[in-house]
């Protein structure tokens, strides 16, 4: 049997360019492209999708609707990095850390939708939690999203860097999506398992990656006995022996650390969890901490293909030091 054909249908983006990096060296698979002067003949690009072992779509909505359904064969495997499959019915949620069985749904799919950014940060908080018990499903949960731009998509990125446009944000920083209807909020719902959609107020700066999002907890709203310690516990635990997501220290409420860098994690595909406590006001923080590009996108949908390939190895589907800059 020969190497499995990868195709990846957007490679010209942002997630498809970081995509292509992270595989830069891989000799177990066939990655297959379209001819740049034929990018928009529909037949060629029918074509390849139809040939392919496995597809990539890193394209807008509409236009992952429309390739899936360019795909007339039964075996062509689908992973989806747009947000339109994240909440349908046949999909699985490529999230393998998720629960205990969540890897071994994604391995035997053929459809696998790729989680957003921020959701990745919210659900490795908070369903190990609900899961748990620590957290009561109809709990009022607000989530706070803190991104570099490059997840703000090419024009954004465009303006930010120079390319044409003017400077988007007036200035380091910018919160929107203040009509509170984040494109993000369904899969932060249905994957969090909570009754309600959490409140989610996002906000962009003037970095290019990186990104952390945290949750806010009162605990006299948790059930009785729940404390920092539990949390953390639970999270420790829950996370045990995974490559790429670590529950960091907590020492009796002293941070693990004192400020965090967004872009610590850059170019990496790990998620580091944190939780911040003042026992005396009752509150915790939890925080979760990754990179944008990397375990919120292009990095987690490399882990995905390989666990639905079965290629998994020692690969940290970081970006290789000598990959050259992505600019969409």
């Amino acid at each position: 049997m020969g190497k499995p054909r990868v195709f990846i249908d957007g490679e010209a983006g942002t997630t498809g360019l970081q995509i292509r990096s992270r595989l830069q060296g891989r000799n177990d698979l066939e990655l297959i492209s379209i001819d740049p002067a034929l990018r928009k003949d529909q037949n060629e690009r029918k074509r390849l999708l139809g040939s392919a072992d496995l597809v990539i779509l890193c394209l807008p909505d509409e236009a992952s609707r429309e390739a899936v359904s360019m795909i007339e064969n039964e075996t062509t495997r689908v992973l989806d990095a747009s947000t339109a499959y994240r909440v349908a019915e046949g999909w699985t949620y490529g999230f393998p850390e998720m629960t205990p069985t969540q890897k071994a749904e994604i391995q035997g799919a053929r459809f696998v939708s790729n989680p957003g950014c921020y959701s990745t940060g919210m659900i490795a908080l908070v369903r190990p939690l609900v899961d748990a018990g620590l957290i009561p499903a109809d709990a009022p949960i607000s989530v706070q999203g803190f991104s570099g731009y490059s997840g703000g998509g090419r024009q954004l990125v465009d303006a930010m860097e120079g390319r044409g446009g003017e400077h988007p944000l007036a200035g380091l920083f910018k919160s929107y999506a203040l009509g509170l209807a984040h494109k993000h909020l369904p899969e932060m719902q249905k994957y969090g398992t909570l009754q309600f959609a959490p409140l989610f107020t996002p906000s962009v700066g003037a970095w290019r990656q990186g990104m952390l999002v945290q949750v806010p907890l009162f605990l006299r709203t948790l059930p009785a006995g729940t404390t920092a310690e539990s949390i953390h516990a639970a999270l420790a635990e829950h996370y045990r022996g995974q490559r790429f997501i670590e529950v960091m220290p907590f020492e009796h409420g002293k941070p693990a650390e004192p400020q965090l860098d967004p872009q610590t994690l850059n170019d990496t595909n790990k998620l580091q969890i944190f939780v911040f406590s003042n026992a005396a006001l009752g509150q915790v923080l939890l925080m979760a901490r990754l990179d944008n590009l990397g375990k919120g996108a292009s990095g987690a949908a490399v882990q995905n293909l390989d666990v639905m390939l079965g290629l998994e190895g020692e690969q940290d589907y970081s970006v290789p030091p000598e990959a050259p800059a992505v600019t969409p």
